[in-house]
């Protein structure tokens, strides 16, 4: 008998907007503003939304919930990374994450964001479902929830998908890629050219950027699988491609134990 599917939840935005929402301001004049917080209202409304995703697949299914480290191993790659979202987190914030710890698994990994948290217990655990709105997850293999719509993603696709995202950059999280490239662009020249790494540098160099730069731009695209982390040491293995390194032939540095 199979064991009952999980539902790997990307936690970190669920309880941020929920708390966000409970948040309220006294203004007391004199330029004072009081910000204060409804912890029921949070947790309440974390509640609602996790149950309204689990009712999409039946009450049967459990819940892991994910949530962010608060050292992010990408930061040692490129500091500026995620620089523009250094607000402070909401009112209730840690409140509400201990408070769901007493009734859920909760899962936080040394330097990981919750991102990388999922894709590693998904290619570790195969057979549940990620449940996440980011398009980052599109680069894991397995069953994608988006809040929307469910995928099935192959090791194919994602391999691809983490390529294109290499070119095309991700500017919420503060990494340009290729200058001009978005995502249709990508997808047009890897279609033309191959989806291998020597397309990769090759429209860095075309733009008088260098390999160094292209395989910064894919360690902070690149969400981290089982193979990407070091459980002795507690951290993650940065992202390494064979200058031959083709997603059409099957041939990945993974595969050829290439890792550093």
């Amino acid at each position: 008998m199979n064991p009952p599917m999980k539902l790997l939840i990307d936690a970190d935005f669920i309880v941020y907007k929920s708390c966000a929402a409970a948040e309220s301001e006294v203004d007391f004049g004199d330029d004072v503003i009081l910000v204060t917080s409804n912890f029921s209202d949070a947790y309440s409304a974390t509640k609602r939304e996790l149950t309204r995703i689990q009712d999409q697949f039946g009450s049967f299914s459990s819940l892991i919930l994910f949530f962010s480290d608060s050292v992010n191993f990408r930061k040692k790659i490129l500091p500026s990374y995620k620089g523009h979202r250094n607000r402070k987190k909401p009112c209730g914030y840690k409140r509400v994450i201990n408070q769901l710890k007493t009734e859920f698994e909760v899962i936080i990994m040394p330097q990981c964001e919750a991102d990388d948290s999922m894709g590693i217990y998904a290619t570790q655990n195969p057979g549940n479902v990620i449940v996440s709105p980011d398009k980052d997850m599109r680069q894991i293999p397995g069953k994608l929830y988006n809040l929307d719509e469910n995928f099935t993603i192959t090791r194919e696709e994602g391999a691809t998908w983490h390529l294109i995202q290499t070119l095309a950059g991700d500017q919420t999280d503060g990494y340009g890629g290729v200058p001009g490239i978005g995502v249709k662009r990508a997808v047009t020249l890897f279609e033309k050219e191959g989806y291998n790494w020597k397309t990769v540098v090759k429209a860095f160099e075309d733009k008088d950027l260098t390999e160094k730069d292209a395989l910064t731009n894919a360690r902070l695209a690149r969400i981290l699988t089982v193979d990407d982390y070091d459980f002795t040491k507690n951290k993650p293995i940065l992202w390494n491609p064979t200058p031959d390194y083709n997603v059409d032939s099957g041939t990945r540095p993974e595969d050829e134990g290439n890792k550093g």
